[in-house]
């Protein structure tokens, strides 16, 4: 392009070719459809010629055109990179007035397009915000409307498949579900979205990962396999670990009370998510039942809990039965009870459960025995501490003896 825009804003060959010429560079140098542009380049012009300002149905144009670029996932950088690079080009083809020698002239046409270049570009930026902001709305209702489906669990498959592909779902690998459920309201739910995603896509990538919301919980759906397991973990679940990777990041957020994260175990399929939610849904509200202030929940540690609630009457009659008689214990049936849960998760070591109750190993064999000798079951019998510790684990499950027994006999 030697020859320059000579010619006035009524056009000509020339001057269509040399704006062409400079819409395709700029094009190229941002890597965007060249027809991003629309009218931009002839509204330079017209104002570094005639000092002419764009009206509001031109400038409304240009927003339009920065909504068609969010719409074809050009990036905001590479639009306005476009219309910066075009108005430099263009610059450099006004001979006219690059080598004019009255610097009056040369100011007032710089100003004249410099206020097209900052309406212009001002505008572009605010299309493609709206843009962007409608999409990302649309994009959520779809993303809350699969996740709602796939917790579901009766969904259509094969339209399910179609849906998720966009989301980059494998509906064939093993997903494990993850719910966490802040303490207090919600501040800023998109904000622990966002800090979520962010981590969680770092983690485990952006494919086969949603991060949504459910009836005020945040919902994770990942791949099992996805997950690597802490050492010493052998043998069990990695779920623990999304659940530690979720409630770290979620521990960072200002104002967001505290977190308690369940996770449910890995199952195949469509199904398996399904029911991979409701695991972790009712480890949560197990959790909230034994008062458990445990950060990371794991659904398989509460299995034995839900073996014990589905048959609540005979669970009731074991620690009527078996714990009861400890309520004539001196401070009542509750430091034996905590005595017990310690000895029982120590495996049976005396001092490590003093230690965790804050008392002194003579005052852990002291509660043992007044077991033993008010109920008749001995804790250091294999038989016995069996039926105890069933005892105590429905003894927690109840809140006993907190709240009375359900029924006549509490």
């Amino acid at each position: 392009m030697t020859g320059g825009i000579r010619r006035g804003p009524t056009g000509g060959a020339d001057r269509d070719a040399c704006l062409a010429a400079v819409a395709h560079a700029a094009a190229a140098d941002a890597g965007v459809p060249v027809d991003l542009l629309g009218d931009y380049l002839t509204l330079l012009v017209e104002a570094a010629v005639t000092g002419r300002r764009p009206g509001r149905a031109e400038l409304d144009a240009v927003g339009v055109l920065g909504r068609r670029a969010a719409e074809q996932g050009v990036s905001a950088g590479r639009a306005v990179r476009l219309y910066l690079s075009a108005a430099r080009r263009l610059w450099q083809q006004l001979p006219q007035l690059t080598t004019s020698g009255d610097s009056e002239v040369v100011r007032a046409s710089a100003d004249a397009v410099l206020h097209v270049v900052d309406s212009a570009v001002a505008t572009l930026a605010e299309g493609y915000a709206v843009a962007r902001r409608e999409l990302v709305r649309r994009e959520e209702t779809l993303r809350r409307e699969l996740v709602d489906d796939l917790l579901r669990g009766d969904s259509d498959l094969g339209g399910l498949v179609e849906r998720a592909e966009p989301f980059g779902l494998d509906l064939a690998r093993v997903h494990q579900v993850a719910l966490a459920a802040s303490g207090r309201r919600l501040p800023d739910t998109e904000a622990a979205i966002s800090a979520l995603e962010a981590v969680i896509f770092d983690r485990l990538g952006d494919r086969d990962v949603l991060v949504a919301t459910k009836e005020g919980l945040l919902v994770v759906i990942a791949p099992a396999d996805a997950v690597t397991p802490d050492r010493g973990t052998r043998g069990r679940d990695p779920g623990g670990d999304l659940g530690r990777l979720m409630h770290a990041e979620l521990h960072r957020l200002p104002r967001g009370g505290t977190w308690q994260v369940a996770v449910g175990r890995p199952h195949p399929g469509l199904y398996g998510i399904a029911r991979s939610y409701e695991e972790a849904r009712e480890a949560l509200t197990m959790a909230q039942r034994l008062n458990s202030r445990t950060p990371v929940i794991e659904a398989h540690d509460l299995l034995v809990y839900r073996v014990l609630l589905r048959d609540q009457p005979a669970m009731v009659d074991l620690v009527q039965a078996v714990l009861s008689p400890l309520r004539g214990a001196r401070g009542g049936a509750q430091p034996l009870l905590d005595t017990l849960d310690a000895y029982f998760a120590t495996g049976g070591v005396a001092t490590e459960a003093a230690r965790r109750l804050h008392v002194s190993v003579r005052t852990v064999t002291y509660r043992l025995s007044r077991v033993r000798t008010l109920g008749g079951y001995d804790p250091n019998d294999p038989g016995d501490r069996f039926t105890l510790q069933a005892a105590v684990y429905g003894a927690r499950a109840l809140d006993w003896p907190r709240r009375p027994l359900p029924g006549p006999t509490g």
